[in-house]
C-alpha cells in the first residue's frame, strides 16, 4: 500500500537517514540532535511504500517581506528519494499535496532552492533570486572609507542584530522575517564572528557576519542600512589586510562596489538561487500593494498554471478611484484580448526578479505593447534580495 501521511518525531531518524543518503554528508551524534530540533519547525511529509518510507519533502512554514509587507511562505526544503523508488512520480505527487496544504495555510507564495531548476520549472516553480559572489584582493579595499561613529566586536544581541537585519530586510522583496529560533538554529548554526557598526549617536546600523581562514576573509552576511554603516564595515574588512590576502562576499544586484574602489578589477560571480512561485493568485493579488494608478478600461491578465489549475483564469485589474481592486473569473478562450502569462511569468513580475517590459521583449510575456505599460506602471519595484537558505 502506498500513502502520503506527515511524518512525525518518532519518523526523525529514517528522515535524517534518507536526508544523509540523498545530499550525501554525514552527521555526528551532537548534529543529528540539533537537526531534530530544526526538523520541530518543519511539517514533514513521506510517501510510505508497506509502512516504509520511500520519499519525503520538508515544509517550513516561514513569512518573507514582499514590499515592505509580510507574507506566509511556504519553505520547500530536503526533497529526496531513495533510489529504488525514483521515477515513479513521487516527488510530484508530494510538490502537489504540499502545495495543497500551504494554499490551506494561507501560504500564497513558495520558495524552494532546486537541486535541478529544469525540474521544477515543470511545477510551477521559476527563477527568482540569484547570487553575486565577489572575490576582492584585500589591498584593493585598503583605504580610508571616512565613517562616521565606531564598530563593536563580538556582541551577542540578538535584539540588535534582530531590529538591524528587520529594517534591512524591508528594503528587499523576499528575504525572511526572523524569529530568535531561525538566527539561533540557521544564523549561527555556524560559528561566525559578529561586528556591529554604530553611528556617532550610538545607534546600530549595520552588521558583519564573518570568519578568517586560510587567509580569506569569508563574510557569510553583510548588513548595511546606511552608506555610513557601509563605510564602517568595509572599514573593519579592510583592517584586517595583515590576515587575510582576500574577501569572499554575497552583495545585492544594486550593490555600488565598483563605484567605491579605486580599482574595479576583481572576480564578480553570478549563480542562481532559490526559486519561487506564487501558489494562490488571487489571494496573493489581493494583498498586493499595486501602485495608485487610474486605469480607463479594465486590464485583463489570463494566468495559466498547469500543476494548479485552480488557478487557471482571467484576472482583471480595475480602477476604483485612484486604486486598483482585483477581481478573478474562469476562463477556457486564449484568444480572449488582454495579457498572457503563465505562472512562473507572473511570479517573477510580481516579486520585481523581471519587469513585464522585460518578460516582452523575451516573448514570454503576450499582448499589446499599450497593456505592458499599464501593467509596469501598476507593478511597483523593488530589488530582490533573499540571504538565508533552508
Amino acid at each position: 500500500m502506498e500513502d502520503i501521511i506527515e511524518l512525525k518525531e518518532s519518523d526523525y531518524e529514517s528522515v535524517s537517514l534518507l536526508s544523509q543518503f540523498a545530499f550525501q554528508y554525514e552527521l555526528s551524534e551532537d548534529e543529528l540532535i540539533k537537526k531534530k530540533k530544526e526538523m520541530a519547525r518543519h511539517r514533514i511529509w513521506g510517501w510510505m511504500v508497506e509502512g516504509d518510507l520511500a520519499a519525503k519533502l520538508h515544509l517550513i512554514p516561514l513569512s518573507c517581506y514582499i514590499l515592505g509587507n509580510t507574507y506566509k511562505m511556504g519553505g520547500i526544503s530536503a526533497v529526496g528519494t531513495w533510489p529504488e523508488y525514483r521515477r515513479q512520480g513521487m516527488v510530484k505527487k508530494l510538490l502537489k499535496h504540499a502545495l495543497t496544504e500551504m494554499k490551506k495555510e494561507g501560504q500564497t507564495i513558495s520558495f524552494l532552492h532546486p537541486f535541478s531548476i529544469p525540474f521544477y520549472r515543470k511545477y510551477g516553480w521559476e527563477m527568482a533570486f540569484h547570487s553575486n559572489k565577489y572575490t576582492i584582493p584585500m589591498k584593493k579595499l585598503k583605504k580610508d572609507w571616512d565613517g562616521k561613529g565606531y564598530l563593536r566586536r563580538n556582541p551577542l544581541d540578538l535584539d540588535t542584530l534582530h531590529s538591524v537585519y528587520t529594517r534591512y530586510a524591508k528594503q528587499f522583496t523576499g528575504m525572511l522575517t526572523r524569529d530568535r529560533k531561525w538566527w539561533e538554529q540557521r544564523v549561527f548554526k555556524d560559528r561566525w564572528h559578529t561586528a556591529v557598526a554604530y553611528d556617532e549617536a550610538g545607534s546600530a546600523e549595520g552588521y558583519l557576519l564573518y570568519m578568517v581562514k586560510e587567509n580569506v576573509l569569508h563574510v557569510h552576511e553583510m548588513v548595511d542600512c546606511t552608506l555610513n554603516a557601509r563605510k564602517l564595515l568595509f572599514q573593519f574588512i579592510s583592517d584586517h589586510d595583515s590576515m587575510a590576502e582576500e574577501v569572499r562576499i554575497t552583495l545585492p544586484d544594486n550593490d555600488h562596489i565598483r563605484l567605491l574602489i579605486n580599482d574595479p578589477s576583481f572576480q564578480h560571480k553570478v549563480e542562481p538561487n532559490f526559486m519561487a512561485r506564487i501558489v494562490d493568485v488571487l489571494a496573493f493579488l489581493e494583498k498586493y500593494p499595486l501602485q495608485k494608478c487610474y486605469l480607463t478600461q479594465p486590464l485583463l491578465l489570463h494566468v495559466v498554471d498547469d500543476f494548479l489549475p485552480e488557478n487557471n483564469g482571467t484576472y482583471h485589474f480595475n480602477s476604483i478611484g485612484d486604486h486598483i481592486k482585483i477581481t478573478y473569473e474562469a476562463y477556457d478562450d486564449i484568444s480572449v484580448k488582454g495579457l498572457h502569462c503563465n505562472i512562473q511569468q507572473l511570479t517573477i513580475m510580481m516579486l520585481g526578479y523581471k519587469r513585464p517590459s522585460d518578460l516582452f521583449n523575451a516573448g514570454l510575456l503576450k499582448g499589446e505593447y499599450e497593456d505592458i505599460k499599464k501593467l509596469e506602471k501598476i507593478i511597483p519595484f523593488q530589488q530582490t534580495l533573499l540571504t538565508d537558505s533552508f
